[in-house]
């Protein structure tokens, strides 16, 4: 029976792996950072367990506990929504511990596992680090920082055995857009330059909602590409998830930044 962990159950993508995985087989560790969510991840008969992923010494406990581990979902993440500068560095580095540094920090724990099975590492990317768009900057920044991070990981540990996935969902039917939302509220303000875009920046916090793919959907296409044979390098999945990087490739960026600035309102002065 193959072992599978995935980082961040309490809803949404982690949660529907979470389901089509056991359903397929798997014994699934599915891990969230609150206690009542590990407590309803239990009662699903997952082993549910406890984990804040930029917790260091928390992955390391976690890996002494596992028996063995095939497969690594990094999964947990989420979007900070707002202009760059009305975020600062504070916000982007909040960004980058969750959605970036705790990959490093997770795979670095369960390598010893993942090597001694000669296993598969997949992190959860997005289109949005393919087609960058205005007030969801740090965001997009740390989803880039994913696929840079999967292709160096991927070579790194070729040698090992280890294969890496970087999936880069498109739309999906998920609670993303409320959490974007309430982190753009956060950020918004009546003194900032961009509040005369407060509506445009409302708007972006909830684009992922735009005719989404359900989320078991979603989980069910990653699970048939992680069982082939020979996993592929990068996996696009959901609404979106092709059109974007095509749009991202093949439209001149001159071109392609006009429309974004008119669509968000960048295109006059403020």
């Amino acid at each position: 029976m193959p072992v599978t962990l995935i980082t961040g159950c309490s809803s949404g993508i982690g949660l529907a792996l979470a389901r089509a995985f056991q359903q397929a087989g798997h014994s699934v560790w599915a891990t969230a950072r609150r206690p009542q969510d590990v407590d309803r991840l239990a009662a699903e008969g997952f082993q549910a367990r406890q984990l804040d992923v930029n917790d260091e010494a928390a992955a390391a406990a976690l890996a002494a506990e596992l028996p063995n581990l095939d497969i690594l979902i990094n999964n947990a993440g989420y979007g900070a929504m707002g202009p760059l500068l009305d975020g600062g560095v504070a916000g982007i580095r909040q960004q980058f511990e969750t959605n970036v540094f705790s990959i490093v920090g997770v795979t670095r724990a369960l390598f010893p596992h993942l090597r001694a099975s000669r296993g598969l590492v997949v992190n959860i990317g997005s289109v949005s680090g393919v087609l960058v768009t205005p007030f969801a900057g740090a965001y997009c920044a740390s989803k880039a920082a994913v696929h840079g991070l999967s292709e160096a990981l991927r070579m790194e540990l070729a040698p090992f055995g280890v294969r890496v996935m970087e999936v880069q969902p498109g739309a999906i039917d998920t609670q993303f857009a409320n959490n974007a939302s309430r982190e753009a509220e956060q950020v918004i303000a009546e003194g900032s330059p961009w509040w005369p875009l407060a509506a445009q920046i409302r708007a972006r916090a909830k684009a992922s909602q735009n005719r989404p793919t359900p989320a078991l959907e979603f989980a069910q296409a990653l699970l048939a590409a992680v069982e082939k044979p020979a996993p592929a390098r990068v996996v696009r999945i959901g609404n979106g998830s092709r059109a974007l990087p095509w749009l991202a490739r093949w439209v001149p960026a001159g071109v392609l930044e006009g429309v974004l600035k008119r669509r968000f309102g960048l295109d006059r002065v403020l």
